[in-house]
């Protein structure tokens, strides 16, 4: 397994966990696509995303710029994932 699939593996393990165990995703972590919008199934609002980014900030030792508060960055596990690989300079 190569460090970059292990990485955006671990990156993606990470959001999961933390998003399941902070809000309402109903059928638990199973449930959760990574494709799935977080805003538009109600499992986040705009208060939810200001705390994700304050994990994921804290986590992953990045800084999100009020411009990158945006849905194309942190709408989904996938997006999320995407996003902090680029923060990171891993994105492929």
């Amino acid at each position: 397994m190569s460090r970059k699939h292990s990485t955006r593996e671990d990156i993606r393990g990470r959001l999961r966990r933390y998003i399941t165990a902070h809000f309402l995703v109903p059928g638990g972590e199973e449930s959760l696509r990574d494709d799935a919008s977080l805003l538009e199934e109600g499992i986040m609002d705009s208060t939810g995303v200001l705390d994700l980014v304050a994990f994921i900030e804290e986590s992953f030792s990045i800084r999100v710029e009020d411009e990158e508060l945006m849905p194309e960055n942190l709408d989904s596990v996938d997006r999320l994932v995407a996003f902090v690989e680029k923060k990171r300079g891993l994105a492929s």
